[in-house]
């Protein structure tokens, strides 16, 4: 029986193994190496968060993004882009040098057993671990419009699930969306010669502007610092202290997640989209029908009805909401124990421990309780080492020797292996 089982080969999941495994602990992890990065994404994507700001974690600091493209000939300067396919061969690259061996087998199933977890993969082996850490990324979170619900994938498509967007050339899409995937998504199309159109729901789109130089005057550093979340002391919050952010109210928790770091796009697309793409703003879709092949939409803005018109494909870049009950690999007993918030987020403790004992928590899943760097591979280094140790802490005392209630506010039924946990 290993001590851990990862589930999940993204920044993440990656991390997480590489920290385990320089803990000395007996470590599996499984699932196709950066598989959001590489199967997700369309080409010519680049990353919104600097390149220093981009790191995998392993525990000697030894195989960061800036090391990586120095050893390939490339450049790693803050204020440069980072395109998405350096970045999964970067992460590929971290793989190979910081990880015992991945097993790129998909999970079917997560379930309990004596002393433990029994993983199941997608051809049927059993592998047994003591503790679990699901790094499962954003792709089981996706989120589409409710409107949009009754039309099939040949119509509606989340952004997530697009690698290449040649299938749109010469074709009418629709993008739905005010924030990074929505407004580079249409650049891309627009580029490509697809007439494409944008649908916000917001008054007006916000652009980010150019960051800082990195040195700086004194007194502009103390003004607004950077951070792996942009500048400023609340991004600086976010980015470095997410113990902190834990320690703040549930209510707080909840607001801040749901709000900070709003939808944006990058300052290198806002040309790009200004120029060339078509903005619908303050809208949204009230209805979703197909006509002759075609999706027909009506929409609805703030103050009374909006335009109806036809597109042949929807793209919903509406993200993604991460719910225990998406968390479908779970097996129904342990899904159904987890403590949740009132947006039905799973609660994390200290350690990134679920309320369920052994079953860890990592990445998106857990911005309800460590704040909004959770949602960028900016978390990944924090997650890891405090994951590590909760692990650690697991395996020295026993899921027993650890449980005690779960904050107030928190809500969710009691763990049929013991108490709700801190």
């Amino acid at each position: 029986m290993y001590d851990l089982l990862v589930v999940g080969a993204g920044p993440y999941g990656l991390s997480i193994a590489s920290h385990a495994a320089g803990a000395g602990l007996d470590v599996r992890v499984f699932g196709r190496p950066m598989a959001s990065w590489r199967d997700h994404m369309p080409r010519g994507m680049f990353l919104k968060s600097e390149p220093w700001a981009s790191n995998l974690s392993d525990p000697r600091r030894r195989y960061g993004l800036a090391a990586y493209c120095e050893r390939n000939g490339m450049r790693a300067r803050h204020g440069e882009p980072i395109s998405v396919e350096t970045f999964a061969s970067y992460g590929l690259w971290f793989a190979r040098h910081a990880v015992p061996d991945v097993d790129e087998r998909m999970v079917a199933s997560v379930g309990a057993c004596p002393g433990g977890f029994e993983l199941v993969t997608d051809d049927g082996q059993t592998v047994r671990g003591r503790t679990v850490a699901l790094a499962v990324g954003v792709i089981p979170f996706v989120e589409i419009p409710s409107a949009l619900h009754g039309l099939g994938p040949e119509h509606v498509t989340h952004s997530s699930h697009h690698r290449d967007l040649d299938r749109f050339r010469d074709r009418d899409v629709t993008v739905i969306g005010g924030g990074q995937a929505a407004l580079e998504t249409a650049a891309l199309l627009a580029e490509q010669g697809t007439r494409v159109r944008v649908l916000a729901r917001s008054r007006r789109l916000s652009w980010n502007t150019v960051p800082p130089e990195w040195k700086r005057p004194w007194w502009q550093s103390a003004r607004a610092p950077h951070s792996g979340l942009g500048c400023g002391w609340r991004n600086w919050f976010y980015a470095e202290v997410p113990g902190g952010f834990r320690r703040l109210p549930e209510a707080t928790r909840a607001r801040i997640s749901a709000s900070a770091l709003g939808p944006a796009g990058a300052w290198w697309v806002r040309d790009r989209v200004e120029s060339r793409v078509e903005v619908l703003l303050d809208h949204e879709v009230a209805t979703a029908s197909v006509t002759s092949g075609r999706v027909r939409l009506a929409t609805v803005g703030s103050t009374g009805g909006g335009p109806d018109f036809e597109t042949d494909h929807v793209i919903a870049a509406t993200g993604f909401k991460a719910t225990g009950a998406r968390l479908g690999l779970l097996a129904p007993e342990v899904r159904g124990s987890l403590a949740v918030n009132a947006a039905d987020e799973p609660y994390a403790s200290t350690g990134f421990e679920s309320s369920y004992p052994g079953l860890f928590l990592a990445g998106l899943v857990t911005a309800g309780s460590f704040g909004p760097a959770m949602r960028f591979v900016q978390g990944a280094s924090f997650t890891a080492e405090r994951l590590v140790r909760g692990v650690r802490r697991s395996l020295r005392h026993g899921p027993a020797g650890s449980a005690v209630p779960a904050p107030a506010g928190e809500r969710g039924r009691r763990s049929p292996l013991g108490a709700v946990k801190h």
